[in-house]
């Protein structure tokens, strides 16, 4: 991985400062670090070049782990297993066991601090308790293609073009069909922290970015949608799409950019740049957007976007693979076996 441009500290206009603190390499030897009160909650997750493992925001490295099978990864626990598992062992940050879930018939994946199992073909949901116990399970119309969790609410588009919203007891409470373009599949969903906002991004050929609100007066849960745009042709893969700076906004990949949604004006604008993004952090609410996109196998770029639409740092290096994250005025970029964490701040 080249990391030339972190060499020394790059002020960006106008006034944040990227300063390198720590340059680890994968591939070195690190003693166990025992467990400090309060410190798993500020650790960053990695999954990079088939290690996984968890990094400190002073950048220690807590965890290294040599990938065995898939991951599945959270800042609180992560679980590693093969294709078609079992039996399912979930770990916390220090390799300890914290739960295993027997005749299991799907993958974990964890969301908005909840353990989830999908079904081998994508159709069946299950959430898992603390104990290991299914709380319960759904079974969809069509393969599910994309999900979000918050304020106890469930979201997942399929790849029929379906919108559902499930309750925290996996009961149905809210079905739309955006419908508007010839293949209508849904490529992201996101809900704001309260749960009264929806954002989709939906079909192929003409691919649509729409936004959703929650009609308070109705006796079900409901929304509506205040706006929608045509986004081109439209891309064929999952799509990244973010609620920003405290649910003000949200972010979307787009052909050629980074799409941005003022709620409270109710218009988009875009962020032009080449590649595919392949990475994206929007978890600040400091107006601050931090992506990798990808020109070819090798090629990446480190970009950081200040919303609306200002792109303030496009720094390319090699690597075939990357991994991006933050945790406050942490960031951490990784390349190859290289993890690099630098600082931010405002001068």
């Amino acid at each position: 991985m080249v990391l030339y441009f972190f060499i020394a500290a790059r002020p960006v206009p106008p006034e944040t400062v990227f300063i390198p603190l720590q340059l680890s390499s994968l591939e070195a030897s690190y003693a166990p670090v025992a467990q400090e009160p309060g410190q798993q909650s500020a650790l960053i997750p990695f999954n990079q070049d088939k290690h996984v493992g968890y990094i400190s925001r002073d950048g220690v490295i807590i965890a290294n782990q040599v990938q065995r099978g898939s991951v599945s990864l959270s800042s609180e626990y992560w679980s590693d297993y093969e294709a078609m598992p079992e039996t399912i062992e979930i770990r916390d940050p220090y390799d300890n066991l914290v739960l295993t879930i027997k005749d299991v018939q799907g993958y974990p994946f964890f969301l908005d601090n909840r353990l989830f199992i999908i079904g081998p073909e994508r159709q069946i949901l299950e959430e898992i308790n603390a104990e290991g116990s299914r709380l319960w399970t759904y079974t969809f119309a069509a393969p599910i293609s994309t999900l979000d969790a918050a304020a106890d609410l469930i979201v997942a588009g399929a790849l029929d073009g379906t919108v559902e919203i499930l309750s925290n007891q996996g009961k149905s409470l809210f079905t739309f069909i955006p419908g508007g373009s010839r293949l209508s599949v849904i490529t992201g969903c996101a809900l704001s922290k309260d749960g009264t906002k929806l954002a989709l991004i939906s079909g192929v050929d003409q691919q649509r970015f729409l936004f959703l609100e929650r009609l308070n007066n109705a006796q079900a849960l409901e929304y509506k949608v205040v706006y929608h745009e045509f986004l081109q042709e439209g891309l064929r893969k999952a799509m990244y799409l973010e609620f920003v700076n405290n649910d003000t906004g949200v972010v979307f990949e787009r052909e050629g950019g980074l799409g941005f949604y003022n709620i409270a004006l109710r218009y988009t604008v875009t962020t032009s740049f080449g590649g595919d993004i392949v990475d994206l952090d929007a978890s600040g609410n400091d107006g601050l957007v931090f992506l990798i996109t990808a020109r070819d196998e090798l090629q990446k770029y480190f970009v950081a976007v200040r919303l609306p639409h200002t792109l303030i740092i496009e720094a390319p290096f090699k690597s075939p693979d990357s991994f991006l994250a933050r945790s406050g005025s942490r960031v951490v970029l990784g390349g190859g076996t290289a993890l690099v964490l630098f600082e931010l701040e405002k001068r």
